[in-house]
């Protein structure tokens, strides 16, 4: 007869499931890692991770979930640590770059996945929609201060689009390190001169 975990027991054991399905989704993709191969990365039962997750869809939300948090805890840090609009910025900036090199499986299976049934997961939804806003609140800042001009949403993915392109760039070894927090400063720069309010 199976003992009886207590909440100590099953949160620990999730979070090593998590952390071994995390690094084996990042390296071989969702698809070609089974319930088996986790199981046996933990030295446990293959049924083991049937007591803990429905299924290995249900893993991959939860990793993908905690996640998007911590990225976006990793964020809200940096932005509550300034309080120049400006230094929020460029504070928010460096956060995002350092959490993506700092956690680069994470990065990529929170941004570069598509998880078809991701509506059915509450948790995921809730943590992605934190994430995005996080992505974009430094930018009200600035358009608060009349630094910048324009819908905050928009600017946010533009400033997104391009950071997440100097990331994955040099985590393919197609920029020299370091190259996406140096140029992810210039281009900051560029991109708020450029979105400067109209003077009449």
């Amino acid at each position: 007869m199976p003992r009886v975990l207590s909440e100590s027991d099953v949160a620990d054991f999730r979070e090593r499931l998590c952390d071994a399905a995390e690094r084996l989704f990042a390296e071989q993709g969702p698809d070609a890692v089974t319930m088996r191969q986790l199981a046996a990365e933990l030295g446990v039962s293959p049924m083991t991770p049937y007591r803990y997750f429905r299924d290995k869809e249900d893993i991959l939300a939860a990793v993908r979930t905690n996640g998007f948090n911590r990225f976006a805890l990793a964020l809200e840090t940096a932005r509550a640590g300034e309080v120049d609009p400006r230094a929020k910025g460029a504070a928010v900036g460096a956060a995002y770059v350092a959490f993506a090199f700092d956690h680069p499986h994470t990065y990529k299976l929170m941004f570069d996945l598509n998880q078809p049934n991701e509506a059915d997961y509450p948790d995921l939804v809730e943590a992605g929609v934190r994430a995005r806003e996080t992505m974009s609140a430094y930018v009200k800042d600035l358009i608060a201060e009349g630094v910048i001009a324009g819908d905050p949403e928009k600017v946010g993915m533009m400033f997104w689009a391009a950071t997440h392109g100097l990331i994955v760039l040099e985590l393919a070894g197609r920029l020299p390190p370091g190259a996406a927090q140096e140029l992810f400063e210039t281009m900051g720069s560029a991109l708020a001169r450029g979105l400067r309010p109209e003077t009449h």
